[in-house]
């Protein structure tokens, strides 16, 4: 049952493509799974298990790396065992730190079935897209003109029709600044066009501060019906026990703006 409900709860962003528009969603999303994994628990639990393989995957596709090592106040159960319950992720990101898609791509196939009988799939698709993002990306941190093919062969892409695809979709998203020539198939990367000016702007950026706002106070009353809880209260009261109240200085109690 508590399978179940972690699985039917948690946004389903695994099927569909994550775009700039819901990247707000992807931060609120990667937070909750964040609190799963570092929850107090004496024991190694199924949820904290599948938590953790998504807390994988989400921090590649929202920061483009992951690190093993979990926040001091972590359970030393979950420090010590969540990522040997978790080894085709970790492996995934792994691959995905070397930078080369031909590795990633292979450990991707190598653990398809692991992956489809998780039904994380779809999120490790993901995973890849995003690495095929980034490399286009830091192509526009060195160049002004770049060709169709060139940006095929560097990202390592099947040819110029894909690379032209990728930078659509990138120019359309918002996550570049290009023109296509495609007379020539070359492709040039220009700065931001947007002065941030204008009452549109000043609108888009108003509702997202209000959404901010209104998640942080769901976020915050939730912090607080969890700090009554006594089955919390007890479990974490157990696991404070091994550390000094210094260690926990750095901790934020709410989330505030």
């Amino acid at each position: 049952m508590c399978i179940t409900f972690f699985h039917t709860n948690t946004p389903n962003y695994g099927n569909k493509k994550v775009s700039q528009s819901s990247a707000l969603s992807v931060i609120v999303v990667f937070i909750f799974i964040s609190q799963v994994v570092t929850a107090p628990m004496s024991t190694i639990n199924a949820i904290a298990v599948e938590a953790y393989k998504k807390y994988v995957l989400v921090s590649l596709i929202q920061h483009g790396q992951f690190s093993t090592s979990l926040p001091k106040y972590t359970s030393s159960a979950a420090q010590r065992n969540l990522k040997n319950f978790c080894m085709p992720y970790v492996e995934l990101a792994t691959s995905y730190g070397s930078g080369k898609i031909a590795e990633l791509e292979a450990c991707v196939q190598t653990n398809r079935e692991k992956f489809e009988s998780d039904k994380n799939l779809g999120l490790v698709k993901q995973v890849v897209s995003s690495m095929y993002k980034r490399n286009i990306q830091r192509l526009t941190q060195t160049y002004l003109t770049l060709s169709l093919q060139d940006i095929a062969n560097t990202v390592q892409l099947n040819g110029p029709k894909e690379a032209e695809m990728h930078v659509l979709q990138m120019i359309q998203d918002g996550e570049i600044y290009a023109t296509i020539n495609q007379k020539d198939g070359m492709v040039r990367f220009l700065e931001d066009p947007e002065q941030y000016k204008t009452c549109e702007i000043i609108e888009r950026i108003d509702f997202s501060i209000q959404r901010i706002m209104a998640l942080s106070k769901k976020l915050t009353t939730m912090d607080e019906l969890v700090s009554c809880d006594p089955s919390y209260l007890a479990k974490a009261g157990r696991e404070r026990q091994r550390f000094d109240f210094d260690d926990f200085d750095t901790v934020p109690q709410k989330f505030n703006l």
